[in-house]
Protein backbone atom coordinates (compact mmCIF):
# COMPACT_ATOMS: atom_id res chain seq x y z
CA UNK A 1 0.00 0.00 0.00
CA UNK A 2 1.19 3.58 -1.18
CA UNK A 3 -1.20 6.13 0.10
CA UNK A 4 -0.41 9.41 -1.60
CA UNK A 5 -0.80 12.53 0.94
CA UNK A 6 -3.14 15.37 -0.32
CA UNK A 7 -3.32 19.13 0.64
CA UNK A 8 -6.57 19.67 1.83
CA UNK A 9 -6.67 23.35 1.21
CA UNK A 10 -5.76 22.77 -2.63
CA UNK A 11 -9.24 22.19 -4.55
CA UNK A 12 -7.56 21.12 -7.26
CA UNK A 13 -5.97 18.18 -5.83
CA UNK A 14 -8.79 16.85 -4.12
CA UNK A 15 -10.73 16.97 -7.53
CA UNK A 16 -7.85 15.09 -9.00
CA UNK A 17 -7.54 12.47 -6.81
CA UNK A 18 -11.30 11.69 -7.16
CA UNK A 19 -9.32 10.22 -10.31
CA UNK A 20 -6.58 8.42 -9.73
CA UNK A 21 -5.52 4.97 -8.49
CA UNK A 22 -4.36 4.41 -5.18
CA UNK A 23 -4.49 2.66 -2.52
CA UNK A 24 -5.24 5.35 -0.14
CA UNK A 25 -5.35 8.80 0.40
CA UNK A 26 -4.22 11.03 3.11
CA UNK A 27 -5.86 14.06 3.63
CA UNK A 28 -3.42 16.42 5.46
CA UNK A 29 -4.03 18.87 8.32
CA UNK A 30 -0.76 18.68 9.59
CA UNK A 31 2.56 19.53 7.47
CA UNK A 32 0.90 21.07 4.11
CA UNK A 33 -1.38 23.36 6.51
CA UNK A 34 -0.07 26.65 7.57
CA UNK A 35 -1.07 27.76 11.17
CA UNK A 36 -3.57 30.14 10.28
CA UNK A 37 -5.70 27.78 8.00
CA UNK A 38 -5.75 25.04 10.30
CA UNK A 39 -9.57 25.56 11.36
CA UNK A 40 -10.76 26.14 7.97
CA UNK A 41 -8.23 23.29 6.87
CA UNK A 42 -10.21 21.09 9.09
CA UNK A 43 -13.81 22.14 7.74
CA UNK A 44 -12.18 21.68 4.35
CA UNK A 45 -11.16 18.02 5.71
CA UNK A 46 -15.08 17.05 6.75
CA UNK A 47 -16.32 18.47 3.88
CA UNK A 48 -14.03 16.32 1.18
CA UNK A 49 -14.95 13.24 3.35
CA UNK A 50 -18.57 14.02 3.31
CA UNK A 51 -18.43 13.95 -0.30
CA UNK A 52 -16.33 10.69 -0.79
CA UNK A 53 -13.47 9.30 -2.96
CA UNK A 54 -15.34 6.08 -4.64
CA UNK A 55 -13.32 3.19 -4.25
CA UNK A 56 -10.73 4.70 -1.48
CA UNK A 57 -9.94 4.05 1.37
CA UNK A 58 -9.06 7.89 3.00
CA UNK A 59 -7.04 8.60 6.19
CA UNK A 60 -7.10 11.90 7.82
CA UNK A 61 -3.32 13.27 9.34
CA UNK A 62 -4.48 15.48 12.47
CA UNK A 63 -1.98 17.73 14.16
CA UNK A 64 -0.56 16.63 17.28
CA UNK A 65 -2.23 15.86 20.37
CA UNK A 66 0.34 18.29 21.82
CA UNK A 67 -1.08 21.11 19.47
CA UNK A 68 -3.81 23.25 20.08
CA UNK A 69 -5.72 21.72 16.74
CA UNK A 70 -5.35 18.09 17.65
CA UNK A 71 -8.12 17.62 19.88
CA UNK A 72 -10.49 19.24 17.39
CA UNK A 73 -8.74 17.38 14.48
CA UNK A 74 -9.34 13.94 16.54
CA UNK A 75 -13.32 14.69 17.02
CA UNK A 76 -13.50 15.76 13.31
CA UNK A 77 -11.84 12.53 12.09
CA UNK A 78 -13.91 10.49 14.14
CA UNK A 79 -16.89 12.09 13.48
CA UNK A 80 -16.53 11.77 9.74
CA UNK A 81 -16.44 9.26 6.98
CA UNK A 82 -12.74 8.11 7.18
CA UNK A 83 -11.32 4.97 7.55
CA UNK A 84 -8.29 6.03 9.87
CA UNK A 85 -6.43 8.68 11.25
CA UNK A 86 -2.86 9.28 10.59
CA UNK A 87 -0.95 10.63 13.89
CA UNK A 88 2.44 12.74 13.63
CA UNK A 89 5.20 12.66 15.63
CA UNK A 90 4.38 9.63 17.93
CA UNK A 91 6.95 9.37 20.77
CA UNK A 92 4.74 7.44 23.73
CA UNK A 93 1.51 5.89 23.83
CA UNK A 94 0.07 8.71 25.43
CA UNK A 95 0.31 10.57 22.31
CA UNK A 96 -2.49 8.14 20.92
CA UNK A 97 -5.64 8.97 20.83
CA UNK A 98 -8.64 7.25 22.05
CA UNK A 99 -10.42 5.68 18.69
CA UNK A 100 -12.42 3.27 17.59
CA UNK A 101 -11.19 4.05 13.86
CA UNK A 102 -7.60 2.45 13.15
CA UNK A 103 -4.67 4.23 13.99
CA UNK A 104 -1.64 4.96 11.32
CA UNK A 105 1.51 5.94 13.65
CA UNK A 106 4.50 8.09 12.03
CA UNK A 107 7.58 7.69 14.00
CA UNK A 108 9.27 10.75 12.88
CA UNK A 109 11.76 11.19 15.92
CA UNK A 110 14.71 9.21 17.92
CA UNK A 111 12.15 8.99 20.67
CA UNK A 112 9.78 7.44 18.65
CA UNK A 113 12.16 4.84 16.96
CA UNK A 114 13.18 3.72 20.41
CA UNK A 115 9.43 3.28 21.39
CA UNK A 116 8.75 1.50 18.41
CA UNK A 117 7.63 -1.95 20.06
CA UNK A 118 5.70 -0.31 22.59
CA UNK A 119 3.91 1.73 19.57
CA UNK A 120 3.24 -1.30 17.68
CA UNK A 121 2.27 -3.78 20.33
CA UNK A 122 -0.55 -1.00 20.68
CA UNK A 123 -3.58 -2.73 19.48
CA UNK A 124 -5.19 0.76 18.33
CA UNK A 125 -2.54 0.84 15.78
CA UNK A 126 -2.96 -0.70 12.35
CA UNK A 127 -0.12 0.89 10.43
CA UNK A 128 3.44 2.46 11.56
CA UNK A 129 4.67 5.20 9.36
CA UNK A 130 8.66 5.93 9.19
CA UNK A 131 8.95 10.02 8.66
CA UNK A 132 12.14 9.92 7.38
CA UNK A 133 12.16 13.21 6.89
CA UNK A 134 11.67 14.94 10.12
CA UNK A 135 14.08 12.02 11.77
CA UNK A 136 16.74 12.97 9.88
CA UNK A 137 16.47 16.84 11.02
CA UNK A 138 15.94 15.60 14.77
CA UNK A 139 19.42 13.27 14.29
CA UNK A 140 21.35 16.66 12.86
CA UNK A 141 21.96 13.86 9.90
CA UNK A 142 21.71 14.59 6.42
CA UNK A 143 20.21 13.21 3.76
CA UNK A 144 22.23 10.82 1.72
CA UNK A 145 21.36 8.42 -1.84
CA UNK A 146 21.97 5.19 0.16
CA UNK A 147 19.98 6.48 3.52
CA UNK A 148 22.74 4.11 4.95
CA UNK A 149 22.06 6.61 8.41
CA UNK A 150 18.27 5.58 8.43
CA UNK A 151 19.43 1.99 8.11
CA UNK A 152 18.91 1.21 11.99
CA UNK A 153 15.22 3.37 11.69
CA UNK A 154 14.36 1.04 9.19
CA UNK A 155 15.04 -2.05 11.01
CA UNK A 156 13.14 -0.72 13.05
CA UNK A 157 10.09 -0.03 12.07
CA UNK A 158 9.77 -2.74 9.91
CA UNK A 159 11.15 -5.74 12.66
CA UNK A 160 8.63 -4.02 15.07
CA UNK A 161 5.51 -3.82 13.17
CA UNK A 162 6.19 -7.47 11.12
CA UNK A 163 6.50 -8.63 15.04
CA UNK A 164 2.86 -7.50 15.58
CA UNK A 165 1.08 -7.93 12.15
CA UNK A 166 1.22 -4.39 11.50
CA UNK A 167 2.33 -3.13 8.01
CA UNK A 168 5.37 -1.02 8.13
CA UNK A 169 5.24 1.88 5.64
CA UNK A 170 8.22 4.17 4.46
CA UNK A 171 8.02 7.77 4.37
CA UNK A 172 8.09 10.35 1.82
CA UNK A 173 10.76 11.10 -1.32
CA UNK A 174 10.53 15.19 -1.40
CA UNK A 175 11.42 15.63 -4.80
CA UNK A 176 9.19 14.38 -7.09
CA UNK A 177 10.74 15.09 -10.31
CA UNK A 178 14.02 12.59 -8.98
CA UNK A 179 12.18 9.19 -10.73
CA UNK A 180 15.78 7.51 -10.35
CA UNK A 181 16.16 9.06 -6.47
CA UNK A 182 12.57 7.75 -6.25
CA UNK A 183 12.67 4.50 -7.03
CA UNK A 184 15.94 3.84 -5.59
CA UNK A 185 14.27 4.37 -2.41
CA UNK A 186 11.46 1.94 -3.32
CA UNK A 187 13.55 -0.95 -3.65
CA UNK A 188 15.24 -0.58 -0.85
CA UNK A 189 12.41 0.25 1.21
CA UNK A 190 10.78 -2.89 -0.27
CA UNK A 191 14.31 -4.98 -0.08
CA UNK A 192 13.41 -3.97 3.91
CA UNK A 193 10.34 -5.42 4.48
CA UNK A 194 8.34 -2.15 3.89
CA UNK A 195 4.94 -2.51 2.40
CA UNK A 196 4.42 0.52 0.74
CA UNK A 197 5.73 3.88 0.53
CA UNK A 198 3.86 7.27 1.17
CA UNK A 199 3.72 10.00 -1.41
CA UNK A 200 3.93 13.42 -2.38
CA UNK A 201 2.76 13.83 -5.79
CA UNK A 202 0.36 11.72 -7.99
CA UNK A 203 3.40 11.38 -10.80
CA UNK A 204 5.04 8.41 -8.11
CA UNK A 205 1.87 6.39 -7.61
CA UNK A 206 2.95 4.16 -10.71
CA UNK A 207 6.70 3.43 -10.09
CA UNK A 208 5.77 2.45 -6.09
CA UNK A 209 3.13 0.20 -7.29
CA UNK A 210 5.27 -1.39 -9.75
CA UNK A 211 8.17 -1.99 -7.30
CA UNK A 212 5.79 -3.02 -4.47
CA UNK A 213 4.08 -5.14 -6.28
CA UNK A 214 4.92 -8.78 -7.12
CA UNK A 215 6.28 -9.63 -10.34
CA UNK A 216 4.69 -11.62 -12.95
CA UNK A 217 7.67 -14.28 -12.23
CA UNK A 218 6.95 -14.34 -8.61
CA UNK A 219 3.73 -15.02 -8.88
CA UNK A 220 4.44 -18.41 -10.95
CA UNK A 221 6.84 -19.19 -8.89
CA UNK A 222 4.36 -18.60 -5.90
CA UNK A 223 1.56 -21.01 -7.33
CA UNK A 224 3.72 -23.39 -8.23
CA UNK A 225 5.02 -23.93 -5.10
CA UNK A 226 1.58 -24.19 -3.78
CA UNK A 227 1.14 -27.03 -6.47
CA UNK A 228 4.06 -29.14 -5.35
CA UNK A 229 3.30 -28.97 -1.93
CA UNK A 230 -0.80 -30.05 -2.61
CA UNK A 231 0.84 -32.89 -4.43
CA UNK A 232 3.08 -34.05 -2.01
CA UNK A 233 0.81 -33.67 0.63
CA UNK A 234 -1.69 -35.86 -1.37
CA UNK A 235 1.23 -38.25 -1.84
CA UNK A 236 1.57 -38.41 1.50
CA UNK A 237 5.21 -37.51 1.03
CA UNK A 238 6.77 -35.37 3.63
CA UNK A 239 9.32 -33.51 0.93
CA UNK A 240 8.31 -31.78 -1.85
CA UNK A 241 11.07 -29.69 -4.01
CA UNK A 242 10.71 -27.60 -6.75
CA UNK A 243 13.46 -27.40 -9.14
CA UNK A 244 16.02 -29.01 -7.11
CA UNK A 245 15.09 -26.94 -3.91
CA UNK A 246 13.38 -28.17 -0.90
CA UNK A 247 10.24 -26.16 -0.15
CA UNK A 248 8.72 -26.22 3.18
CA UNK A 249 6.30 -24.52 5.09
CA UNK A 250 8.26 -21.79 5.36
CA UNK A 251 7.74 -21.38 1.88
CA UNK A 252 4.31 -22.24 1.42
CA UNK A 253 3.46 -19.11 4.18
CA UNK A 254 5.48 -16.48 1.80
CA UNK A 255 3.95 -17.69 -1.39
CA UNK A 256 0.65 -17.34 0.24
CA UNK A 257 1.47 -14.08 1.69
CA UNK A 258 2.78 -12.75 -2.19
CA UNK A 259 -0.42 -14.23 -4.09
CA UNK A 260 -2.69 -12.31 -1.17
CA UNK A 261 -0.53 -9.39 -2.05
CA UNK A 262 -0.72 -9.84 -5.80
Amino acid sequence: MSPLFLPVTNPRALEKAITLEVDALILDLEDAVSTQRKDEARELARKALERGFPGKRVAVRINSLRTVWGADDVKMALEAPCAALVIPKVERLEDLPQSDKPLWAMLETPLGILNAREIAADARVEILILGTSDLIADLHARHTPGRENLFYALGQVVLNARAYGKMPLDGVFLDYRDVVGFERDCFQARDFGMGGKTLIHPSQLVPAKQIFSPLNGEIVHAQKVLEVWESARARGDGVATLEGRLIEELHVREALRLLARA
